[in-house]
């Protein structure tokens, strides 16, 4: 059986790797070579893709998927944290753009509403792109993050008013009054129930489908929560991309939204490079190369439009001018839903077929220019902030900055210097607890169901996920840790975790409980600092306690430790040899030992008398140490002291002896 699109799947990926691969090599961006495999391909190139069509369904999957993890990652809590930022910073943005692009545009010769449609096309910025490079910057919750994210929340809302008005500025359509109050009854309809399942509905499924323990099965919950939000909020008129992000809302309020987008990663990079290879698929390079100067023109005067609006909108919310700038430099470019927007404008006739070409041209290349943009922006405005300015302006600058350095530092709890617990067994628990009473900032990854619920009950800080994952990793912020601590029992499974933190840090000092001293080479050439091996550490312990026994002083003892884990546990095993321990553990007192006994029987020859009546000296020569009574001990020993019941007597003498004494002192059955 043949599959359709499967011609044009292998095309574009196998093409993508190989462009992928040279642009690594001098350090350019994926996203780059996504959209030049889009224009060799596409039918303005060497028109290798029949199908794009299917393409393009490819690419609505991924920002799908893109706008899932987006919603998951964020989550309702954050969302209402940045209210304010969504709806004014959003609307002075949108309104701003529109506002200054329609004038330029009907100062070009563009009909007014045609130059309206121009603004609404020039307000949207790339939710995919932007997203996917704070992502990999880990700067989702940075002030510049939250910023971005939440003007481009507010853009993808605006988008279903925009798809309502741009009819009507044609002329087409009914009444747009009835037809907003409609959209707005759907809109409200689908908010209830989404709250309705994100607050009763969704929590108990994924409780039920993580305790069966199958990860297939988490997989397939996951992405039919998404698929199926999505599909919700298309059948009422609402965007399949803003359905996945309430779904993606849906699953953060759960206790598993780690782990979930842990799987879904996957899924996104796969499906988002489609949607950068349908945009590049669209450019006539035929156009772009006769008008080259003009739409080189354009695209700087979009950009720095943009850029002061962006600018202007961040200041008067008055967060630093850093920030601001920083901000300008990631939401410049022109987004993914002004394609699909620009679509109707060209039904409705309100865009030509060559603006048409040349509004593509210049979304590419602001697109395109994006990741470098973005690379340079902080040293670009740390170089902005020192030119040389009016000492006003300057007190200005500094008073924003002040005013509002407080509430971005207050916004994120930030890991710092920590302790990372991978597993919530005994030994992870008993490491949790200390680290507890010894206020040592931690947290904790589990991925069993029962054992996290434990942590929660515990109140301590846990993150459900598996922590061979680099997202979960780096929800712990692993990259600031000082210790990592691998406490689970499966050996494969830790090996990996190595692996996975050595990707992320160097720095931090990684210790891993190991069940088998055959597994310390490997563990340690993979990464860690320290191995615990479980069976060895065990005879460490009973060995230490028959030392103890046997008097040996307890500095000698500590030695001996120290030198069987300095050696990684040599003398234990098979292969250890004896003569590397520099320092004989020797017996100094042999037959003596201290023992412990209680005094149960009521009156005999001992009980009842003073020590020195009772013979234990000179008829037994065993000597009372101390003695505890009703809890509280007596260390300072007279002859006079009388042995009483319920006593308990610390002796000194030799095994014996001190049976002897026994069994004046104890019931016998």
């Amino acid at each position: 059986m043949e599959i359709p699109v499967l011609k044009e799947v292998v095309i574009i990926l196998g093409l993508s790797v190989l462009i992928i691969l040279m642009f690594q090599r001098f350090k350019m961006p994926s996203v780059l070579g996504f959209l030049l495999t889009g224009i060799i391909v596409g039918p303005n190139g060497l028109s290798l893709i029949n199908a794009t069509h299917e393409v393009e369904i490819l690419a609505e999957a991924g920002v799908i998927f893109l706008l899932f993890v987006i919603g998951i990652e964020f989550s309702l809590k954050n969302l209402l944290k940045i209210k304010n930022t969504v709806l004014i910073g959003g609307s002075v943005q949108v309104g701003g753009t529109i506002l200054f692009t329609g004038l330029v545009a009907y100062w070009l010769g563009l009909e007014p509403e045609q130059a309206v449609f121009m603004g609404f096309l020039l307000s949207l910025s790339s939710t995919a792109i932007v997203l996917k490079l704070l992502n990999e910057r880990g700067q989702m919750k940075s002030p510049q993050g939250r910023i971005a994210l939440g003007i481009l929340i507010f853009q993808d809302l605006i988008v279903v008013p925009m798809i309502l008005i741009t009819p009507l500025l044609a002329g087409n359509g009914g009444d747009p009054l009835i037809k907003l109050i409609e959209m707005s009854g759907k809109f409200l309809l689908v908010i209830g129930f989404l709250f309705l399942m994100a607050r009763y509905i969704v929590p108990k499924i994924l409780f039920y489908v993580v305790k069966s323990r199958n990860q297939e099965l988490f997989i397939i919950t996951t992405v039919a929560i998404c698929f199926a939000t999505a599909w919700l909020t298309s059948s009422v008129g609402l965007s399949l991309a803003l359905g996945a992000f309430f779904a993606g809302l849906i699953i953060s309020e759960s206790d598993y939204s780690h782990q979930a987008t842990a799987n879904i990663l996957p899924f996104r990079e796969i499906f988002i490079s489609f949607f950068f290879v349908s945009i590049g698929m669209l450019l006539d390079l035929q156009y772009f190369i006769s008008n080259f100067w003009m739409l080189l023109l354009l695209t700087v005067g979009v950009i720095l439009l943009k850029m002061l609006v962006v600018f202007f909108t961040v200041t008067l919310k008055k967060y630093p001018v850093r920030t601001a700038f920083i901000a300008a430099f990631t939401l410049f470019q022109v987004g993914e839903f002004s394609f699909l927007l620009s679509t109707i404008g060209i039904k409705n006739s309100l865009i030509t077929e060559e603006v048409y070409q040349g509004f593509l041209v210049v979304s590419i290349l602001t697109m395109a220019l994006t990741p470098f943009l973005y690379a340079y922006a902080e040293p670009f405005t740390d170089w902005l902030i020192k030119l040389p300015i009016k000492g006003r302006v300057r007190v200005r600058l500094f008073k924003f900055q002040q005013r509002k350095r407080f509430h971005i530092t207050e916004a994120v709890r930030d890991y710092q210097d920590h302790l990372v617990i991978v597993g919530y067994g005994l030994n992870g628990k008993n490491v949790a607890c200390t680290a507890r009473q010894a206020q040592i900032p931690y947290i904790i990854i589990e991925l069993g169901q029962e054992a996290f619920e434990e942590a929660k009950r515990d109140k301590h800080p846990v993150v459900f996920g598996n922590a061979t994952n680099p997202h979960i990793l780096e929800q712990t912020q692993i990259q600031k840790a000082r210790v990592v601590v691998i406490a689970i029992s499966n050996g494969d499974d830790a090996k990996k975790i190595i692996t996975a933190v050595r990707d992320i840090t160097e720095t931090a000092h990684v210790i891993v409980r190991t069940r088998s001293v055959r597994d310390i080479d490997e563990i340690l050439r993979l990464g860690a600092d320290e191995v615990i091996p479980e069976e060895f550490e065990t005879s460490i312990e009973i060995f230490t306690k028959v030392l103890t026994r046997y008097l040996v002083p307890f500095d000698q003892i500590q030695s001996f430790v120290t030198n069987i884990r300095a050696r990684n546990y040599e003398l234990l095993s098979q292969a250890g040899d004896e003569s590397q321990i520099p320092a004989p553990v020797s017996l100094h007192i042999p037959d003596m030992v201290i023992a412990t006994l209680p005094v149960q029987q009521e009156d005999n020859k001992i009980v009842g008398k003073s020590i020195i009546k009772s013979g234990l000296k000179s008829e037994y020569n065993v000597t009372v140490l101390a003695v505890r009574r009703q809890n509280k001990y007596i260390t300072s020993i007279s002859p006079d002291m009388t042995i009483e019941p319920d006593d308990m007597l610390y002796l000194f003498g030799s095994p014996a002896n001190i049976a002897k004494v026994n069994k004046y002192l104890i019931f016998e059955d």
